[in-house]
């Protein structure tokens, strides 16, 4: 089987759209992270034996006819071909059209969705276009591998756990695929993008360019009733790679990018488990892999304490990423955020202490927001006062309880998905609140960035930092320059 793996076009004309972020945009930033979810199942399956071509139209960026031209390219017309084409919720529709297009051109081909937008909505998004033959439900690794065994051996696809496809009497559910248990299996995604990619096409703001993003592990114990992942991919159990086959990648990034500084591990709570974290910082240290490779990672408020922020700047971490999120106690457990207001200020002053940077994620626009709990929030960034912050409205993904319960009160302001970007691909605001319009949660976080950013201390800071080390100093003025033009509006 030839399998063909498309990240594909969607508003080419205006930038670089990142897929595969948490909430997908083009970013103001200029951020563009790297489809893992698609790496990771390309390449397990190509571990399987079967052929693999790899294309991530937004990287380049590519438009449509681009896209297809790369195709016809790589296809061969008595070739068995099954698409794989990611999507997103704001780009489901155009994503759709893609794969029918597909279709047209390659009657034969077998056109499989993946994704949160298709496990959440899955009948919804096959009734876009009887050319979409099957979406995969969650997690698609194994999903990809054993429909491509099927497609070659003459299968029913009643016998792929996992996907979701129409018959002459309607939609077919197959029983659901089982979660990864051994993370240890899935190939290393940097080994896939050494192949298949350029590392320069990628920028994550908070990091040292050029970098590698990977995963560690899957699936988080926390709840956060907003967070899209654990509730419609990878579930609520943490399952990590062994901390040997962990270092074993950072040492084929340090062997095989000659000019990548950084690596950004996204799992979303890769401190959760601290025996594991201790064992993965103490062999980057005996390899000596923290003196070649800086890296940075998503951890929770609640899960470190200073001993292990210092374990964790020895062993090569520049930065931690916390979702704080909100600065009221009854926002937090609005959204079963699981930590407490008093907690983030010992965890900033921990991580100075340490010396690690951090960016601070901050949301507005969640159950029980108002006008006085937004200035909490601000307040409360400004005393944390971490080296970075970013400050957004939420956005309910479906498949997310966030979701249920805005849609359920009838909060969302958006009629349809293509609402979640506004025209130019950028992130829009699709809540209008009981004491909250749309525009007053837009005006209030341009006006936090601005207050955080435009301080005098604070720009005395980056220039501080950015004299002691210039690559920082580039890194900053790279994410500067895009996000300048929406500071001074």
């Amino acid at each position: 089987m030839h399998i063909i793996v498309i990240n594909p076009p969607f508003k080419a004309e205006y930038g670089k759209f990142s897929r595969e972020s948490r909430s997908p945009a083009i970013t103001k930033s200029g951020a563009l992270y790297y489809p893992l979810w698609l790496i990771y199942a390309a390449a397990y399956t190509k571990k399987y034996g079967h052929k693999v071509d790899f294309i991530d139209a937004p990287a380049k960026p590519l438009n449509e006819n681009e896209t297809l031209e790369l195709i016809s390219k790589m296809a061969a017309s008595d070739e068995k071909l099954l698409f794989v084409l990611g999507t997103s919720t704001p780009s489901i529709r155009s994503d759709v059209a893609f794969g029918t297009k597909l279709k047209d051109l390659y009657s034969s081909s077998f056109v499989l969705l993946v994704g949160t937008h298709p496990t959440a909505t899955s009948e919804e998004t096959l009734g876009y276009s009887d050319k979409i033959d099957a979406v995969a439900i969650g997690e698609y690794d194994y999903i990809l591998k054993d429909l491509a065994d099927a497609l070659d051996y003459g299968k029913e696809l009643t016998e792929v756990k996992g996907l979701c496809f129409r018959n002459a009497t309607g939609f077919v559910h197959n029983a659901p695929m089982p979660l990864i248990e051994n993370m240890d299996e899935i190939p290393f995604a940097a080994q896939f993008i050494k192949e298949y990619l350029n590392e320069r096409d990628y920028f994550f703001a908070a990091a040292t360019y050029p970098s590698i993003q990977i995963f560690t592990g899957r699936g988080c114990p926390c709840h956060c009733n907003f967070c899209v992942y654990p509730q419609t991919m990878h579930g609520h159990k943490y399952r990590g790679r062994s901390p040997e086959n962990v270092v074993a990648e950072f040492e084929y990034i340090a062997h095989n990018f000659s000019d990548v500084k950084e690596v950004v591990i996204e799992d979303d709570t890769f401190t959760i488990d601290k025996k594991r974290l201790s064992a993965i910082c103490n062999l980057l240290i005996e390899k000596k892999l923290n003196k070649r490779l800086k890296w940075l990672c998503n951890a929770r408020v609640n899960t470190l304490d200073l001993e292990t922020m210092k374990l964790m700047k020895k062993a090569g971490c520049r930065l931690i990423i916390p979702g704080i999120e909100s600065g009221n106690q009854e926002i937090l457990n609005n959204i079963k955020k699981g930590t407490k207001v008093e907690q983030y200020l010992p965890y900033v002053k921990n991580a100075k202490k340490a010396g690690l940077l951090i960016h601070a994620c901050y949301m507005v626009g969640n159950q029980g927001e108002t006008k006085e709990t937004m200035q909490d929030t601000l307040r409360l960034a400004l005393k944390l006062n971490t080296d970075t912050a970013q400050f957004f409205p939420l956005i309910p993904y479906p498949g997310t309880e966030a979701y249920e319960y805005n849609k359920k009160m009838g909060y969302l302001a958006v009629g349809d998905y293509e609402h979640y970007c506004g025209e130019d691909g950028t992130h829009n605001t699709v809540l209008n609140l009981p004491n909250l319009s749309t525009q007053e949660m837009v005006d209030f976080c341009d006006y936090a960035r601005k207050k955080y950013y435009l301080r005098p201390s604070y720009i005395l800071h980056r220039l501080r930092i950015g004299l002691t080390n210039p690559s920082d100093l580039k890194r900053s003025l790279k994410a500067f320059e895009k996000l300048w033009k929406y500071l001074i509006k």
